[in-house]
């Protein structure tokens, strides 16, 4: 998705002392990631050590009604294709069937998502602001997918906490050949994360129709 480029990138275990806060690494989604400025400094903290599957990140005032809400990160779960390409739209992203999305969602290894919602609050009142997924093996190796945070919540480490978390489960898992395609633009923020575009110089390669 997305305008750009897209680059493959790789995170390998030789990677992980640069994940999750660590220094850069000295080298450096179809993930046409969507994440807005890369907040400096980042306010979000390192869940490296927890073993989460749903969070409170960070409470959110509106500024109208002065009401709070929380801003929740979730692994699993139901997370509805409507919402999803609502969400595509907010980022520029091209518009795909909805009924493809929401195959794509049911197929996925695992879908993440990050919601805004007051404390309590049933699912349907939940409103997704960011969103992730990935597909995989189950075993060795697994792809990371549309990545993208709501412009009106970029800037506040929301898209560093979403992958983190997500790389942070896939680890979990012992799935530790994890890959992700990005546009130009977030190749940098990638690296920061612990990615490296076209280590050993692996490439990926794309099927070209006519060929």
């Amino acid at each position: 998705m997305g305008s750009g480029q897209s680059r493959m990138a790789v995170c390998h275990g030789f990677f992980l002392n640069n994940l999750f806060g660590g220094s850069d690494p000295s080298s450096s989604s179809n993930s046409s990631e969507s994440l807005g400025p890369d907040p400096d400094p980042d306010p979000v903290r390192d869940w490296s050590e927890e073993d989460i599957d749903q969070v409170v990140i960070m409470t959110w005032k509106d500024s109208n009604s002065d009401i709070e809400y929380d801003i929740v990160y979730r692994n699993g779960g139901l997370v509805d294709a409507a919402a999803v390409e609502a969400l595509c739209e907010k980022v520029n992203w091209p518009k795909r069937p909805q009924h493809k999305v929401d195959a794509a969602l049911k197929n996925s290894f695992l879908v993440s998502s990050i919601t805004l919602e007051k404390t309590g609050c049933p699912p349907e009142e939940r409103r997704l602001i960011g969103t992730a997924r990935c597909t995989s093996d189950g075993a060795f190796n697994a792809t990371i997918w549309d990545v993208m945070v709501d412009p009106e919540f970029q800037g506040q480490g929301l898209g560093k906490a979403l992958l983190e978390l997500m790389v942070r489960t896939l680890l979990r898992r012992e799935i530790s050949n994890i890959t992700l395609f990005a546009d130009a633009q977030v190749v940098d923020f990638y690296k920061r994360m612990g990615f490296d575009v076209d280590p050993e110089g692996i490439k990926g390669m794309f099927f070209r129709f006519g060929y």
